[in-house]
């Protein structure tokens, strides 16, 4: 499929280990030697600022959606792109998703987590039919891993929506595993009776 345009949830602190951030950097340029822009939530902090300085730096493209209370506390990222201030994080994922043919996460926290398994919901639901990565540097995803592996034993997640995932531990492997993601999956509730 052909990815113009790839949403990236990360963390707003660069964590404890400087390879997370080593791997934004490398993402980004990446991404930008790609010509793929960016979408993410707007901020110059932690690795959400690593990324979207990497990806400029190398002549790329970046599109933050932050909320105005976030643009108020004076971490939103100047120099971007384009940069949507919109009143609330539901409109905030909705035009990320909306801008985004592809999803990625990163390390990060509650809200890396949050935003991302909300569009592999939307996957799922047959809401988008977009791909969504893990890229799980130094194992930092392992532990949620093995949550989706467990929940699909116990019959929580259907095996074809954990397999639909992109997993990759490489920036450099993620793209192209989301450029020739096919959707396989049927998405649930379509029909109940087939499950």
């Amino acid at each position: 499929m052909k990815i113009e345009s790839i949403a990236v949830y990360c963390g707003s602190s660069r964590g404890t280990d400087p390879v997370f951030a080593e791997a934004a950097e490398q993402l980004g340029a990446l991404l930008a030697g790609h010509d793929i822009d960016v979408v993410y939530g707007g901020g110059r902090v932690g690795l959400m600022g690593v990324l979207a300085d990497a990806v400029l730096a190398a002549g790329g493209r970046v599109h933050g959606v932050i909320t105005a209370a976030l643009v108020d506390s004076e971490i939103a990222h100047e120099e971007l792109t384009s940069l949507a201030v919109v009143d609330t994080m539901h409109e905030r994922k909705a035009a990320m998703a909306d801008r985004a043919d592809a999803f990625i996460a990163m390390p990060g926290g509650f809200g890396t987590l949050d935003e991302f398994f909300e569009m592999v919901t939307w996957a799922q639901l047959g809401i988008h039919r977009k791909p969504c990565g893990i890229l799980d540097i130094a194992g930092f995803f392992a532990p949620l891993r093995t949550f989706v592996d467990t929940a699909t034993n116990f019959g929580f997640i259907h095996e074809e929506h954990r397999d639909s995932l992109v997993i990759a531990e490489d920036p450099g492997e993620i793209i192209g595993a989301l450029a020739s993601w096919v959707p396989t999956y049927v998405p649930k509730w379509v029909d109940p009776n087939t499950r």
